[in-house]
């Protein structure tokens, strides 16, 4: 389907109407094996967690809209990651990126460090010189987050796959917060793609599901694939089927969350209660020309400190009403959360004080209600505070 649009793709790739029935959505296929009609001879599947119907969709689907070869589901976005770092040897060097998601920090730290005995430094990947400095003898991966959480840093990308590319690195992208409809770095040059697709992908908040896209079908690629089917953290076929259900609305909903994202930053800069607001769309930010010509939009996140300490972020949080409190992102409703103490408290403290993860940083992942009616929620709350 190359030659049709995103949605089109979004709503049609990987799902021919069922041959069977003719049914127009691809069915939940509820089966631990399948028949075989003689030893080794089967119609393509012989056991779910190798493969199943239903998944297979899927990962043709997301393979076909970030622009690669092939795409893989897993249980969830972390048991992605842990697939991608498993394809390394031990002793590896990894050059990751500082502002990274709190359980991707403690997955690398506290997990594979020590099981695979790597070695991992991060870096201010806005600062291209700074990722040359840090290649070693070993280093095998450099691994992105673009926007990052929770500080939406913008990374060039085209940049940092050439670096890769001539020091002959692999290269992740954690395309989470862009989501494929914002931000493909498979077209710029990047190895793979992983999404925590619980994200903006599904966008239901009904599931946890992860993603990998291959660039090219390479060692590496045959590697994840081997892992995936060894290890078996493979996404469930009912839960393929949501997220299948999910990817045919990506393109209005992810317009949605980037319109009242950006009109709400707009509102919080002005506003005389907030010190920073973080938002690549601002132009007065200065990741925006570098987020302007890799993405097709800015995102759902907003990030901002308000004047005062952590008592006012608290009382602040206390009087908000249609912003849920919670972690996560991506779905249709709107959520609050303080990232120091909720989704990046994994992360020693004086790491958080050096990235400016304080405990007066909030961050908000804005849903497709009324804007009208998230303003008012959060000018109602702003005006609580002294």
């Amino acid at each position: 389907m190359s030659s049709y649009g995103f949605a089109t793709k979004a709503i049609h790739a990987g799902q021919e109407p069922d041959s069977a029935t003719g049914a127009i959505i691809i069915p939940i296929y509820a089966t631990s094996t399948f028949v075989q009609e003689r030893p080794g001879v089967h119609k393509g599947y012989e056991y779910s967690r190798s493969g199943n119907p239903t998944r297979s969709a899927l990962e043709s689907c997301i393979a076909q809209l970030e622009e690669g070869v092939a795409g893989f589901a897993f249980a969830s976005g972390l048991a992605a990651e842990s697939v991608i770092i498993d394809t390394l040897p031990k002793g590896s060097h990894i050059i990751a990126t500082d502002d990274l998601y709190g359980g991707t920090f403690r997955l690398f730290d506290k997990v594979k460090r020590e099981l695979q005995d790597l070695e991992i430094t991060y870096v201010d990947m806005t600062d291209e010189s700074a990722v040359v400095r840090a290649i070693r003898s070993n280093t095998r991966l450099i691994w992105v987050e673009t926007p990052t959480n929770p500080l939406l840093k913008i990374i060039d990308l085209e940049k940092i796959a050439a670096i890769a590319t001539e020091h002959r690195l692999i290269s992740v992208c954690d395309n989470t917060f862009a989501s494929t409809y914002l931000q493909r770095p498979l077209t710029l040059g990047f190895d793979l793609v992983v999404h925590s697709a619980t994200k903006y992908l599904n966008g239901h908040s009904d599931i946890v599901a992860g993603l990998i896209v291959a660039r090219q079908d390479d060692a590496v690629t045959q590697r994840i694939r081997f892992l995936q089917n060894a290890i078996g953290s493979v996404l469930s076929p009912f839960d393929s089927f949501l997220l299948l259900r999910g990817l045919k609305t990506l393109t209005v909903r992810m317009e949605a969350h980037c319109a009242n994202a950006l009109a709400i930053a707009l509102h919080l800069e002005a506003h005389s209660k907030v010190r920073q607001v973080l938002y690549p769309g601002l132009p007065a930010s200065p990741y925006h020309g570098v987020a302007t010509r890799q993405m097709k939009g800015y995102g759902g996140m907003v990030s901002f400190y308000l004047h005062g300490g952590a008592e006012e972020t608290q009382r602040f949080l206390r009087e908000i009403r249609l912003f849920a409190l919670a972690e996560s992102l991506g779905g249709v409703e709107s959520l609050i959360e303080v990232p120091a103490l909720m989704t990046h408290a994994s992360i020693p403290a004086e790491i958080r004080e050096q990235l400016g993860i304080s405990d007066t940083l909030i961050r908000l992942s804005v849903g497709i209600e009324e804007l009208d009616d998230l303003l008012h929620d959060l000018d109602q709350a702003l005006a609580k505070l002294n």
